[in-house]
């Protein structure tokens, strides 16, 4: 590579942090598990919304209105250690609202995200996985169908 180039090339890699966001996808049971796991937090899905959504993820169908619940974020980072076994934190970011995941639930979310594709990074003793533009859409009346369907998600990755 010309040095010119190699120039540019580590200049725009600088001004950018080296990191970039890149669109990725879920479907099935990861995203299924990736919204029920974010959905008690949200500020944006009705109770109701909630608990269908609790119960979908709990196996319940049965008694569930058939119509499509979307679950959203605008960002959310989690953290572990490699060197404080018992440091696991997560932050979600919602329209204009934020919450704090400590302990076993940023453990669940920090699992579920890992299992939906979204890698950690590590960083002296601490693995960090991030994602924005979160846009999950549940389809009710297709997962009640149990064929796989119905549950689809579309994120950034990165922190």
């Amino acid at each position: 590579m010309k040095p010119a180039r190699l120039a540019a090339l580590a200049l725009a890699l600088t001004a950018t942090g080296g990191a970039t966001a890149l669109a990725a996808s879920a479907s099935g049971s990861p995203a299924l598990a990736l919204a029920a796991v974010i959905a008690p937090y949200s500020p944006d899905i009705s109770p109701l919304d909630k608990v269908t959504v609790a119960a979908l993820f709990d196996g319940e169908t049965g008694k569930v209105a058939a119509k499509k619940i979307v679950v959203t974020a605008e960002k959310i980072v989690c953290k572990t250690s490699n060197v404080d076994l018992t440091s696991r934190s997560c932050e979600l970011t919602f329209k204009g609202d934020k919450h704090s995941l400590k302990g076993r639930e940023a453990n669940e979310l920090f699992a579920t995200m890992a299992l939906a594709g979204i890698a950690a990074e590590g960083a002296a003793g601490s693995n960090i996985a991030g994602l924005s533009k979160l846009n999950c859409i549940l389809d009710v009346a297709a997962i009640k169908q149990k064929d796989g369907g119905g549950a689809s998600c579309s994120f950034d990755t990165g922190n």
